[in-house]
This record gives structure tokens, sequence and C-alpha cells, in this order.
């Protein structure tokens, strides 16, 4: 009966860890980050803010790519500050 037990709680362990997906980035196979606002720094230094839809992160690069007030942008991470509030 432990046995049983023992099982269920591992795959019910495995099914929430793998399963939890909540925000509008997962990173990794358990952190979830969410940003609801970014400020960016533009080439010419005009920073911009606003409200943040969608971001993605690449693998093994500092570069990020993100939707904000319905344009994406793709930059450096030194140009840009995500925000999970209004600054």
């Amino acid at each position: 009966m432990k046995k049983i037990i023992c099982v269920v709680l591992i795959l019910s362990l495995a099914l929430a860890l793998t399963a939890c997906k909540v925000g509008n980035r997962q990173v990794g196979w358990d952190t979830t980050q969410t940003f609801t606002h970014a400020i960016l720094e533009l080439g010419n230094g005009e920073l911009i803010e606003g409200t943040v839809t969608s971001w993605r992160d690449f693998d093994e690069s500092d570069v990020v790519q993100f939707t904000m007030n319905g344009v994406t942008y793709l930059t450096h991470y030194s140009k840009v500050i995500l925000c999970t509030k209004k600054p």
C-alpha cells in the first residue's frame, strides 16, 4: 500500500511540475516569469514604455524578443527593463 501511495505522489508531483505554465513566458522547465510592462532604449537614446503582451528568451544568448504596444522588438537585455507592474 505504501508503494502505491508513493508512486501516486511522485506522479502527481511530476504532473504538477510539467503542467504549470502561468504568465506570459515560461523559462526552463519549472520557472515562470510574468512581465506586464517594459522600458526600452532605442538606438537614438529615446526611451519608450508600454504594456508587454508576450516575450521570449533565447538559450545561450543575451537577446530578448518582446511585443509591446503591438510592436515586436528584438534587442539586447542591456537595452530593456521588463517589469511586473507599471513603473
